[in-house]
């Protein structure tokens, strides 16, 4: 008598523990760091709203620019990273180094302007003890450390490619290494997500000041 497989917990090949078991180790352990970052940072988002809210009431509180700027250019920081995977996939060193540079540099400037953000506020009167101020600057310093981490990882691979493209033969191999393009995706993952949290903690700032 055949067995059940209905009752089968797992055999389809289309069910939720099939698809789990498919993800990469690596994937599976950045999904794991996101959500803990990202519980982090809503337990931050709560006290900072309940500070705002019932601490402080509806007073208007000067809102720094340079947090605008510097969301202009995380978004544009992920868009260059997005095209590296396709440069990859077109074998186009060149342009995948112009894109990772370019990634860096955008990177770079978020941190600057987020430095000149808390600068900016300090000049109007918000220091870092000052209620809600506390959080906006502990929030945000905290996205840039991580985003920091990101650094870490993207100039690894920048390192990496500039080495590949220095020799036919070990182009020929970065781009055929399935690890490579790999590596790529849980970079362009990561700051995909870093770019999404901080438009996320940037409209929460604008719209509770």
């Amino acid at each position: 008598m055949e067995p059940d497989k209905k009752n089968t917990i797992g055999t389809s090949s289309n069910s939720t523990f099939a698809r789990i078991e498919k993800v990469h180790p690596f994937l599976m352990m950045l999904y794991l760091v996101i959500v803990g970052i990202s519980v982090m940072f809503l337990i931050l988002m709560v006290a900072y709203i309940r500070t705002r809210i019932l601490e402080e009431g509806p007073i208007n509180r000067h809102f720094s620019k340079f947090f605008s700027i510097s969301t202009i250019l995380l978004i544009c920081s992920s868009f260059t990273i997005s095209r590296s995977i396709y440069f990859y996939l077109k074998d186009d060193l060149f342009k995948l180094k112009a894109v990772l540079w370019a990634t860096l540099l955008l990177g770079m400037a978020f941190v600057w302007s987020q430095i000149a953000g808390w600068r900016d506020m300090d000049m109007h009167g918000i220091p870092f003890r000052s209620g809600s101020g506390t959080y906006v600057y502990l929030i945000s310093a905290l996205h840039s450390l991580h985003l920091l981490g990101g650094f870490g990882y993207l100039s690894f691979m920048l390192l990496k490619t500039l080495h590949a493209s220095l020799n036919p033969i070990r182009s020929l191999v970065f781009i055929r290494n399935p690890y490579r393009r790999q590596q790529l995706t849980l970079l362009c993952t990561y700051w995909h997500f870093m770019d999404i949290l901080w438009v996320c903690i940037y409209l929460l700032f604008l719209f509770f000041n």
